[in-house]
């Protein structure tokens, strides 16, 4: 298989791999907290803050509490709300309070009785009896009305005189309550929903309600409330207030008013837009959104699965087209424009997208094949370091690679030390040979010269033909450059022995080579053009080189004068004299290496 075969297939892999983990958190529903988190901050952000003026909450507050006397009451009290209540011409009058049992005093519950007789607009609350307390886990077929086994209502003498409603909740696997169910069927006949009642009873349209539209996976009749207000925002009066006349019955007049629990720890649960929302609140807003005609719909599922599916494409296509920083840019731009025009569609036209799984499995679908594009480019990356080893010391090369640093055009003016070699007897010896045994030769020998020039942190400039150039300290500053290249130059000598051995037992030639080193400024850089390249130095100390190795004799390895200087504790010397070199005004003092110090 070739490389690019094998690259292909590991790409269709690891992202067939990055598919499936996405479609294990679908499946498993993992990423509905966080759809949750979405919905509640779209939510949150779309509040208008400014309920319908139609409704009106009496509370049973601590104020109430404080002056009335500790709960339960005495159901007189009710009785008297009411009258203050029909008094002052409300429309309709919904409890959010449970009247399932008798009352302490019969004459206060035939007193209530007598009062709620007197009306046709009043609504006390049932329970519809649910699985696990009512809880979204409760079973039921997606697109069936909610069924329930049984329902609490009101005590009978209340019952007769009341309209029904229920008052259960759905609770989202956090805790949260995100929906409601406008109808329950009881084996009692279907029960509304408090505030679909209270909208009913006030003879506001409601059709769109009575059949709303069916959402994936959900019961027939659930509605997504919309919630656009909190607690402060509905106007609440206190119960004592209303009894002892201080609200103004103008307060009341063709309102719907509610009447529940507001004081602290009574009645609470956690909603999109607050912790601990008394309940009666949460009436308040489904009532809000009935009379305002708002009714949050979702698409089919198939749609957002489609977006998904697009976005991972996307994301997946432009993190091989794009460089890593326009990748991640481009992928998180379209993701807001994503996010963006899912709250837009929201705000204006009351649409919920669930985009949350389109986000999550497109920046998995980026982040995969992110480590994909990295792993090739890692690999691509050891093969240059691996190459470009051939020409620098691997740990050159290495930290040139971390440094990240591009190579451009130009050089600059450092010390290096300069190692000439060239191989001594080899034409002689080429004429004998076979060209690829020339080059076999060749390779023998250079392979030794490649060695110990890296091992010493050398840099191989070039080979020409059957000499070579290495240069010391440079790209990067090695220390103690005179010494590692002489030393360098004393082991290639050594290394030479056996290859002169080998030659002259094979073809009755001897070659040995010459070295000359040289230490001082030269130009080092990159000098080319831009489409070809050459890393090298130039300038009279490379020249100065060159020089003294032509003045070698076989197997002699000369330095100059500098070089000496820096390395003379290391390395044992004989003096030679001075050559005056060509294009040199002056002679240069040349030192011959005879051995290493202390060597025996």
């Amino acid at each position: 298989m070739s490389e690019g075969m094998k690259k292909a297939a590991i790409i269709a892999l690891g992202n067939a791999i990055i598919v499936l983990l996405c479609v294990m958190l679908l499946l498993t529903g993992a990423l509905k907290v966080l759809s949750g988190g979405m919905y509640d901050f779209q939510l949150r952000q779309s509040m208008s803050h400014a309920p319908h003026g139609d409704i009106i909450v009496v509370g049973i507050d601590t104020l109430s509490l404080k002056e009335m006397g500790p709960y339960p009451w005495d159901r007189k009290l009710y009785a008297e709300l009411i009258r203050q209540l029909e008094s002052a011409g409300a429309k309709v009058i919904a409890f959010d309070i449970e009247f399932y049992t008798d009352g302490a005093n019969p004459e206060s519950d035939r007193a209530l009785a007598d009062e709620l007789a007197k009306h046709d607009n009043i609504i006390f609350p049932s329970h519809a009896v649910l699985e696990n307390d009512f809880v979204r886990s409760t079973k039921v077929k997606a697109g069936e009305m909610l069924t329930a086994a049984g329902v609490e209502q009101p005590i009978p003498m209340f019952r007769e005189h009341v309209h029904k409603a229920h008052i259960n909740a759905a609770i989202d696997a956090d805790g949260a309550m995100r929906s409601n169910w406008l109808f329950i069927r009881t084996p009692e006949g279907a029960f509304p929903t408090l505030a679909l009642a209270a909208a009913q009873l006030a003879g506001v349209p409601v059709d769109r309600y009575l059949d709303p539209p069916l959402m994936d996976g959900r019961p027939k009749g659930e509605l997504l409330i919309g919630w656009d207000a909190t607690e402060r925002d509905f106007e609440t009066v206190p119960f004592v207030h209303v009894l002892d006349g201080q609200i103004p019955a103008e307060a009341f007049k063709d309102r719907i008013v509610l009447v529940g629990y507001t004081a602290p720890g009574d009645d609470q649960g956690v909603t999109p837009v607050e912790r601990n929302m008394h309940l009666v609140y949460a009436h308040a807003n489904i009532l809000d959104q009935i009379l305002k005609g708002r009714m949050i719909t979702v698409p089919p599922k198939a749609l957002p699965l489609l977006l998904t599916a697009l976005f991972m494409a996307l994301a997946g296509w432009l993190t091989w087209r794009l460089k890593a920083i326009a990748g991640i840019v481009s992928v998180f731009a379209l993701l807001a424009v994503l996010l963006a025009g899912q709250f837009a569609v929201f705000r204006y036209a009351s649409q919920y997208w669930d985009l949350t799984e389109a986000a999550i499995s497109g920046l998995l679908a980026y982040t995969g094949n992110m480590a994909i594009k990295t792993y090739f480019e890692t690999k691509q990356k050891n093969y240059i370091t691996r190459q470009f080893g051939r020409y620098l010391s691997p740990d050159l090369v290495r930290e040139i690679a971390r440094s990240g640093q591009e190579i451009r055009l130009g050089g600059v003016s450092k010390e290096l030390t300069i190692l000439f070699l060239d191989v001594r007897g080899f034409t002689s010896l080429s004429e004998k040979l076979k060209p690829e045994e020339v080059v076999d030769l060749l390779n023998l020998m250079f392979n030794l010269v490649t060695e110990r020039a890296l091992d010493n942190r050398g840099t191989i400039d070039k080979f020409i033909g059957d000499a070579a150039m290495i240069l010391f300290n440079a790209p990067l500053d090695v220390e103690d450059h005179p010494q590692l290249a002489v030393k360098t130059a004393y082991e290639i000598m050594r290394g030479m022995e056996r290859v002169r051995s080998e030659v002259q037992d094979k073809y009755g030639v001897s070659i040995s080579c010459g070295i000359g080193v040289h230490t001082g400024e030269a130009v080092v850089g990159n000098i080319g053009s831009y489409l070809r390249v050459d890393y090298t130095a130039i300038g009279d100390s490379v020249n100065t080189a060159a020089r003294i190795e032509s003045n070698t004799e076989s197997g002699q390895i000369l330095v100059s004068e500098a070089t000496y200087e820096r390395t003379k504790h290391a390395f044992d010397y004989e003096f030679v004299g001075e050559k005056l070199m060509k294009g040199k005004s002056w002679p240069v003092k040349l030192y011959e290496v005879k051995g290493t110090k202390g060597a025996s």
